[in-house]
């Protein structure tokens, strides 16, 4: 029998099919990661695209905002801020003119030991390292309504700078098509009422919000729009692949770097199926399944693919740790609620088309859609009474999650294994 392999936190979980199924693995495609990382990054500062080097870009007198992503997402800023920081001190701004950002979006707010992570200790001792406050009108600036009727506003820190920057990584994203760009600042460190429009029924019901789709993707446009009214000016973004290696950095004007990179991480992540299969096992791993609201991305990723990668009445299964239940924050809180509380799940579509759903509910609709067509099994969650109440099956082991699978579908079943869900966009052929 095959052995197959999942990430399971920082681990992994092994498992073998039923007899009379048969499996297919999909998976990023393999390039060399950067073996000189800090020379990678230097080079990309010293030769950024489509604009100055940064020492020549700042100058002394300058207010400087840099803004991070937080520990939801795998963006290497530790490697990458440091060299960005040294390039500030070259050009002369002081470090007291220097804030870091980060940008929580409705997450909540970073620990001290998570900036430590995500920046290095000696940088959050030597600068200002603050969090964006979604729901503080004081911390934030209106930036305007766009044509489409986006609300958007930004941190007043990042909007005051003289200089704002943002890092981010690039990778298949269910919303804005691929990740990074602008969407650190535009999303990150934006105000409530704009992460609820861009993540509302009509955003999401949109046929161009999708995964991997930039072109006619309002999202993206919104995204776009909210960088430039905020007066984003740099990033520094890279792609990394399944192992959390660095393939490709870039850096420089915002649009043209992002560009470059999503040419470059679809060639990586975009991966052809044959067909669409009777079940889907799907990967995440730390720090994504550390909840069920950042964990549930994988079979809504998988869902809203270009073709969803799972026939109708298909079945996912979830290999997730979920020792942080649902999650912490607001918008983690508001999904379980909606969830939880919902008569069934078409009355709950029918529900938020009706009256909308603040930032952090739109994740039971995006999941509500998953379960119209398809049921998510929980593997080895640590809190199966949360899978519950989010209208999903809990099962303590893969064996009892097939045994639920071939009870419902068959035993005579095609098996698509994609052990990391976000890292990868599998294309339907036919």
């Amino acid at each position: 029998m095959t052995v197959f392999r999942v990430p399971y936190g920082k681990k992994e979980m092994k498992f073998e099919l039923p007899a009379r199924c048969k499996g297919t693995v999909a998976m990023s495609k393999s390039k060399p990661p950067i073996d000189d990382v800090p020379a990678a990054v230097k080079a990309a500062l010293e030769r950024p695209i489509n604009s100055l080097p940064l020492r020549k870009l700042a100058k002394k007198g300058d207010k400087v905002c840099i803004v991070f992503t937080d520990i939801t997402r795998a963006s290497p800023d530790h490697l990458l801020i440091p060299p960005m920081l040294a390039e500030l001190e070259h050009a002369g701004v002081r470090d007291e003119d220097i804030a870091l950002l980060c940008g929580v979006g409705m997450h909540r707010s970073s620990t001290s030991e998570e900036k430590v992570i995500k920046l290095g200790k000696a940088v959050v001792d030597r600068y200002q390292v603050l969090d964006s406050e979604p729901q503080n009108p004081e911390a934030l600036v209106n930036l305007g309504i766009t044509a489409t009727g986006i609300p958007l506003s930004v941190n007043k820190t990042a909007y005051n700078a003289d200089l704002l920057m943002a890092t981010g990584i690039v990778e298949p994203h269910q919303y804005a098509g691929y990740s990074g760009g602008a969407k650190t600042v535009a999303v990150g460190a934006a105000g409530e009422a704009m992460i609820e429009y861009t993540h509302g029924p009509k955003m999401i019901d949109h046929q161009g919000t999708r995964l991997g789709r930039i072109d006619g993707n309002p999202f993206q446009e919104a995204v776009t729009e909210a960088g430039r009214r905020a007066g984003l000016r740099f990033i520094i973004n890279v792609v990394m692949d399944d192992n959390r290696r660095i393939l490709a950095v870039r850096a420089g004007d915002p649009r043209e770097t992002y560009l470059e990179l999503v040419k470059f991480a679809r060639s990586i992540y975009e991966v052809p199926i044959p067909m669409q299969y009777d079940v889907a096992v799907c990967g995440v791993g730390y720090p994504k399944d550390s909840n069920l609201y950042q964990a549930s991305r994988a079979p809504s990723y998988l869902f809203f693919a270009p073709t969803p990668v799972l026939k109708p009445g298909g079945i996912f299964i979830l290999p997730a740790r979920c020792e942080e239940g649902v999650g912490k924050g607001v918008g983690e809180q508001r999904y379980l609620e909606k969830m939880k509380n919902a008569k069934d799940i078409r009355s709950l579509l029918a529900e938020l088309r009706r009256t909308g759903y603040p930032p952090g509910a739109q994740r039971a609709f995006v999941m509500a859609k998953v379960l119209e067509q398809n049921e998510v099994i929980v593997v080895g969650s640590e809190d199966p009474q949360v899978v519950r109440d989010a209208r999903m099956v809990p099962a303590d082991t893969m064996k009892e999650a097939f045994r639920i699978v071939t009870k419902r579908l068959g035993s005579k079943l095609n098996v698509l294994i994609v052990p990391h869900a976000l890292l990868t966009l599998p294309i339907v052929q036919c």
